[in-house]
């Protein structure tokens, strides 16, 4: 019996959701109900959440499956919810847009490892206790980089909103910049259906009843509508039924460009393999294939980026279509000859796919969702690739436990739970993880879905198992009815998601607080947007920055020359310099740790104050501010105690910390001192330095005698 007991504690640190037994049926109501009510509001938010990843849409409901359960089950918090989020979705397409076209299969694959990846270094992290990590990246940091997340995603909508190009490059202000240059091209439909979308969500959002339900309703009526109306409007052509000469030699070197790619990629395992097998047997040979191979990554990267910029001119182009005949119906740049009988649509180049043009005439929308749950799939690993996220993973990993642990405390916060930061690492890690092989992108904890799995009663992290269960009825049910939901209704959702992530006044607030940190919030926000997509830059830019700052605050910290002011405490004669000082006995504070950073301003603050006092017999170091001593800064305190006593000068130390004096005990700065000089408080030191003086009672730093009323 006794054993059982012993291993039970150890068996639930193991399977943390152990706790949540046994569940009573009152709370699995309540849990029910709340994972039921999250999940009609996460479902539309995930599949705009993957969009914004560049992840074909279901893939935020597989995050919204697997991720949100295991998330529960091994994290701390009864009512975290894990999931896709706005920001995580935006550093994951910043982090892999450089390296494969969003939407492609390499792309998914290279989602997949960084799902991995994050969760690997979320797991390591709390296995090893070090929570404590993310307090590197200080608040002004996460404040300015959330604000710049926030107006990044908002920019990155307004193709979707408006229906017109937008290309992709290693600068987005300057795919926005070109962005705007289409505006004149803006597809009406979208823009009407983006309006009618965004005044629905506000409307019902101001409806009590419905007000939590709203983002669900949008998106039925805007499926509904899209329907009705024949939104989406599509078509095929081949490269030759273009009319325009360049514009259809443009499309055929794509076309080539790309094929020639695919055989590129296809052969590249199979010709590294080979080099590998030839290294022990013929260098030689292994030598002169890996130089090949090395030519054909060259000649990889060359064609990507040719068409790159094909397809960013090739998107911005609008068609008419001419009447049918052999061979399909004829292409003309709009602005067709009069006497070419055209069907006065606009149709766009989509997408060029197996030598073929997709073309779209309407509105873009959400298309057919694969039916079915999310197959195990081990994620692809390879050393380069490891190598060329682990950087971005590392951030991710960083900032998606800043979201989780933030959401995490504040429900703690009206709950009364306990909360164990590393408890959560590990919980997001092996949501990670688990989610990597159930073709799952990073998640992390969602504000908005504890905030539902909070407000509608949830107990236990049951409430998650019941979100996900939802999560796959919808995925095995619901997929065929989400065929006709309009893009711009993701984005609307999107947008309206982040509009709470812009806070000015937070970043006012930090501004009032501190001009440093209000410095860099604002940096942070600057870098973020100025070196996007590369989103890790931004936020490692302003941790460096905010620990600089800190480090430069702490080498020239504040050392106070003190007066006795009428209250009877010792101030600082920089701001009280009409207090009385004394030409023999000199009192000084020390306001920080004395350490390798700040050891020689502190010896050279004291020799000024020594060099300005002649006279001077001795100096008391109030030292209550001093919190930690290091080996630097005892052997200053050494030093100087060595010098100014050769030239007459005693040093007194008053509020000495314990850890402070035990260091100075362990290393006989105690004893060279003297213990004589050593009080618990400055009046204490004061008093006792007068008298050996033969000044008592007379000294202008000695204490005020208490007033009767004092004494009483």
């Amino acid at each position: 019996m006794s054993n059982g007991a012993g291993h039970r504690p150890a068996l639930r640190r193991l399977f943390p959701f152990l706790n949540w037994f046994p569940v009573t049926m009152p709370v699995l109501r309540g849990d029910a109900l709340a994972g039921v009510t999250g999940a009609l509001v996460l479902v539309p938010k995930a599949m705009a959440y993957a969009h914004l990843s560049g992840l074909p849409v279901h893939y935020g409901l597989y995050v919204a499956f697997v991720p949100a359960i295991l998330g529960a089950m091994w994290g701390s918090s009864q009512q975290l919810a894990t999931g896709p989020v706005a920001v995580i979705s935006l550093m994951t397409a910043a982090a892999l847009a450089p390296l494969a076209l969003p939407f492609s299969a390499d792309y998914i694959a290279l989602a997949l490892l960084l799902s991995l990846l994050v969760g690997l270094i979320q797991l390591a992290l709390g296995a090893l206790k070090l929570g404590t990590i993310v307090s590197f990246v200080s608040h002004p940091v996460i404040l300015g980089f959330m604000n710049a997340a926030a107006v990044l995603i908002a920019l990155s909508q307004i193709d979707m909103l408006l229906g017109i190009p937008k290309g992709r490059s290693d600068v987005f202000l300057v795919d926005v910049w070109d962005m705007l240059g289409h505006l004149p091209q803006t597809h009406l439909p979208t823009l009407a259906m983006s309006a009618f979308a965004l005044v629905l969500m506000l409307a019902l959002r101001r409806v009590a009843r419905v007000s939590r339900l709203s983002v669900l309703i949008a998106v039925v009526v805007t499926i509904l509508a899209s329907a009705a109306i024949d939104f989406e409007r599509n078509t095929q052509a081949l490269p030759d039924r273009i009319a325009d000469a360049d514009t259809r030699d443009l499309v055929k070197a794509y076309v080539d460009a790309d094929q020639r790619l695919q055989v590129l990629a296809a052969n590249a395992p199979v010709r590294g393999a080979l080099m590998r097998s030839l290294e022990p047997v013929d260098a030689r040979a292994a030598a002169v294939l890996r130089h090949q191979i090395h030519l054909e990554q060259i000649d990889a990267a060359v064609l990507k980026a040719e068409n790159k910029e094909r397809l960013r001119y090739i998107s911005g182009l609008a068609f008419e279509r001419g009447a049918e005949g052999e061979g399909g119906a004829m292409l003309y740049v709009i602005g067709a000859p009069d006497e070419v009988a055209t069907d006065g649509g606009r149709w766009r180049i989509r997408k060029i796919e197996g030598g073929e043009l997709r073309l779209a005439g309407g509105g873009e929308v959400v298309g057919q969702v694969p039916r079915g749950l999310p197959a195990f799939k081990v994620p692809t690993i390879s050393f380069d690739t490891v190598l060329s996220l682990l950087s971005a993973a590392v951030v991710i990993a960083l900032v998606a436990f800043m979201e989780s642990i933030a959401m995490a405390k504040a429900i703690a916060a009206k709950t009364r739970q306990a909360i164990d930061p590393n408890q959560e690492l590990i919980g997001q890690g092996v949501a990670n993880i688990g989610g990597s092989f159930f073709q799952s992108y990073p998640a992390c904890g969602s504000f908005t879905g504890s905030a539902i799995n909070l407000q509608a009663g949830a107990r236990t992290g049951m409430a998650m198992v019941f979100n996900g269960l939802f999560v796959v009825v919808t995925l095995l049910l619901l997929t065929p009815l989400l065929y006709h939901l309009p893009k711009a209704t993701l984005a609307v959702v999107i947008l309206l998601a982040v509009s709470g992530l812009i806070t000015p006044a937070a970043m006012r607030h930090c501004w009032q607080a501190s001009r440093a940190d209000g410095a860099v919030a604002v940096t942070t926000f600057v870098v973020t947007i100025l070196a996007a997509p590369h989103l890790d830059k931004g936020i490692l830019f302003g941790a460096v920055l905010a620990i600089a700052l800190y480090l430069y605050r702490t080498v020239t910290p504040r050392v106070a020359l003190l007066g006795r002011h009428p209250d009877g405490t010792l101030r600082d004669i920089k701001v009280y310099p009409q207090l009385p000082t004394s030409e023999r006995v000199v009192a000084l504070r020390f306001d920080d740790s004395l350490y390798f950073a700040n050891a020689a301003f502190f010896e050279q603050a004291v020799l000024e104050v020594v060099a300005a006092k002649p006279q001077m017999r001795y100096l008391l170091i109030v030292g209550s501010g001093i919190n930690q001593m290091d080996a630097s800064g005892e052997e200053v305190v050494r030093h100087l105690v060595e010098r100014l006593r050769s030239s007459g000068v005693t040093l007194v130390f008053a509020g000495i910390k314990k850890q402070v004096l035990d260091l100075m005990h362990r290393t006989g700065l105690q004893p060279l001192i003297g213990s004589e000089n050593f009080f618990p408080n400055e009046d204490q030191a004061l008093v006792a330095i007068y008298e050996r003086l033969g000044e008592g009672g007379s000294g202008a730093l000695l204490p005020r005698p208490a007033t009767g009323g004092a004494a009483r």
